[in-house]
């Protein structure tokens, strides 16, 4: 059976993904789909730094605006959604371009990862959280950190479904996560792929994240939240637990001052970017496109990239 194409292109959080992926659509007739876990909200635009109507040009994109915050979105329903967009996006004729900076959402479609749960047994996701809400997260993170410390590099402390379902794992089957994912990336892709990761100057991406973070004030983010708490989205919520989001409704809530909120933000969207590195770095056939090297120029980018799905016959 012939293999289907799909180009993806990711990297760090504000590298400058979202003009890049338009461009390149245009050029190879392509459309995309987000792999990003807050796009797919509606009603959170600033804190997601959305891709606008504008900023789209015309280019179709698929999984964004397609739930309510007090829908849950998790890896198996992205996987469902994504697959079914590609599959539209090729019966049109056109090439699907996977564009985002969740690594772990980009793996389970390139690679097919099975998600199967492996009983129907609750009752140890519920008492895990449990200890969530009586000793907080750190309490978890330390637990999952005793049985699998791989996966504290990538799973992040405040991520405590992501934490449940690590322990989870490991106390039903004896087997690390972090083992299993690895076994997973070995699968054969059912794609021709081309796997793009965006990159910059470490400093540089620090930089454009605060002045992101800035704008992001200045654009409404605390309005935007505050208009989610009146439509009754709260903490306890995966949608409200979002970079931004979280910490301007700590603010809201009295937790914390406005200037405290917004130093955590651009601190933890740092890490963030700083883990979202360390990911794609372990990921395999993965083509890194170091702005410098191609002197910022979208052109040179461009025109690399065309060259390499010629190359690799993903594109005639």
């Amino acid at each position: 059976m012939e293999k289907r194409p799909l180009v993806i292109l990711t990297g760090p959080t504000a590298v400058g993904k979202t003009a890049l992926s338009v461009a390149f659509a245009k050029a190879i007739n392509g459309e995309i789909i987000s792999a990003d876990s807050m796009q797919v909200y509606r009603h959170m635009d600033i804190g997601s730094a959305k891709v606008t109507k504008e900023e789209m040009e015309g280019v179709p994109h698929h999984l964004i605006d397609v739930l309510e915050p007090a829908e849950e979105f998790n890896v198996v329903l992205f996987q469902r959604m994504a697959r079914q967009a590609a599959e539209e996006i090729e019966s049109r004729g056109h090439i699907p371009i996977l564009v985002g900076g969740t690594g772990f959402y980009i793996q389970a479609l390139l690679y097919n990862i099975d998600f199967a749960e492996n009983d129907e047994d609750r009752r140890l996701r519920r008492s895990l959280e449990e200890i969530a809400k009586e000793q907080g997260a750190s309490a978890l993170y330390e637990k999952l950190r005793a049985v699998d410390p791989e996966s504290c590099e990538i799973i992040h402390a405040n991520n405590v479904k992501r934490v449940i379902r690590a322990i989870e794992f490991y106390e039903k089957t004896g087997k690390k996560i972090s083992a299993h994912n690895r076994e997973q990336r070995q699968n054969i892709s059912p794609y021709r792929f081309a796997y793009f990761v965006l990159n910059d100057d470490r400093e540089k991406i620090y930089r454009q994240i605060d002045q992101r973070v800035d704008l992001m004030m200045e654009r409404g983010l605390v309005e935007e939240v505050r208009a989610l708490r009146a439509m009754g989205c709260s903490r306890g919520m995966v949608s409200m637990q979002g970079l931004g989001y979280k910490e301007i409704l700590s603010y809201l809530e009295g937790e914390i001052s406005q200037e405290e909120a917004v130093y955590l933000i651009k601190r933890d969207t740092r890490h963030f970017a700083k883990r979202q590195l360390t990911w794609f770095k372990r990921e395999k056939e993965v083509t890194w496109i170091e702005k410098n090297v191609f002197d910022y120029s979208s052109q040179n980018m461009l025109a690399f990239m065309q060259d390499f799905l010629h190359e690799k016959g993903i594109i005639l």
